[in-house]
């Protein structure tokens, strides 16, 4: 039988009016980011809904995100949208976990602006980056990057898409060396620290100790942690899994081959922008995959999975 995945982007997705038409069109959703101000005492609405620079540092936006997923995903599940398993992207895994059913939304987005403080604060500006490296075999980058110092793989994204970090100096050098190696590209990214490296242990250290108060609970459905890319069906385990996911490299296309090797069929991205959608073709064209941003995409999608039910 054929299963339905609910995909949550991580940070770099966020964008502003990220989630206002269904805070106007959905109570659930209105009820989330009204929730989410109370718990952190801050305007979520306007943090996500109107222009401001806050959005985009880091100890915003992690909960702002995950709020906006979570509003979004309860709304669509409360409109008959059914998931068999969850995934996210780095902070994308704590919408998965809370619509996996293994932790409250409260504690999820109380929980991510704890980590988006102490990600923020765990290296001092400048000294980390990290960069994306394109169009060269992830085993050719592995093997360069072993005979290299303080910089590492942060995320494996897709076929032709690693990113890389650690200190600013050794991604300076890894990128040229990349480069001359025949890396179509290596960009570096617009990001505040070398996030899913070593230099970042303190900080989930830290959050492990965050994590000791979240009211766990059994997890309704699985979802597929980062940090090896295996299906997490015992609540217990998340804990530690989150506390290494930090410092620790993203295996999304890992995730996404470990989701479709146990019959997953059909993709929903839930949440602002299609970075995940993108990664999924380049991953295998063969599954279906669905992006919902906005109230109209989420009916539209609704339409579009019955169809493929009705005519499997």
């Amino acid at each position: 039988m054929s299963k339905t995945a609910f995909l949550f982007p991580g940070q770099g997705s966020q964008k502003c009016g990220m989630g206002k038409d269904f805070y106007e069109q959905s109570k659930t959703a209105k009820m989330i980011f009204d929730r989410a101000s109370e718990i952190l005492g801050f305007d979520m609405k306007a943090l996500c809904f109107e222009p401001n620079e806050k959005l985009d540092q880091t100890e915003y936006t992690q909960a702002a995100l995950v709020t906006t997923c979570l509003a979004m995903a309860r709304t669509a599940v409360e409109k008959g949208l059914k998931a068999d398993i969850t995934a996210g992207l780095s902070l994308g895994e704590y919408a998965a976990i809370a619509v996996a059913g293994g932790m409250s939304d409260a504690d999820a987005i109380r929980t991510t602006r704890v980590r988006g403080i102490l990600m923020q604060q765990a290296v001092p500006r400048g000294e980390g980056s990290m960069a994306a490296v394109l169009g060269m075999e992830t085993e050719k980058i592995e093997e360069i990057l072993q005979s290299m110092d303080s910089v590492t793989i942060a995320n494996y994204n897709c076929p032709g898409q690693i990113v890389i970090t650690g200190k600013t100096f050794a991604v300076e050098q890894a990128k040229a060396v990349l480069q001359e190696a025949g890396a179509r590209r290596v960009l570096t990214l617009n990001v505040s620290g070398p996030f899913h490296s070593p230099m970042l242990q303190g900080a989930g250290e830290a959050l492990r100790r965050e994590l000791d108060h979240v009211a766990w609970s059994n997890l309704e459905i699985p979802y597929v942690t980062n940090v090896t890319a295996e299906t997490v069906t015992e609540i217990g385990q998340t804990k530690a899994l989150l506390g290494q996911q930090v410092a620790s490299p993203v295996r999304w296309e890992q995730s996404v081959r470990r989701m479709i090797a146990s019959g997953v069929t059909a993709f929903v991205e839930i949440g602002p922008g299609k970075t995940l959608t993108g990664f999924l073709k380049k991953i295998d064209r063969d599954v279906s995959c669905f992006s919902i941003q906005t109230m109209e995409e989420l009916e539209t999608v609704l339409l579009q999975l019955q169809s493929m039910k009705t005519t499997a």
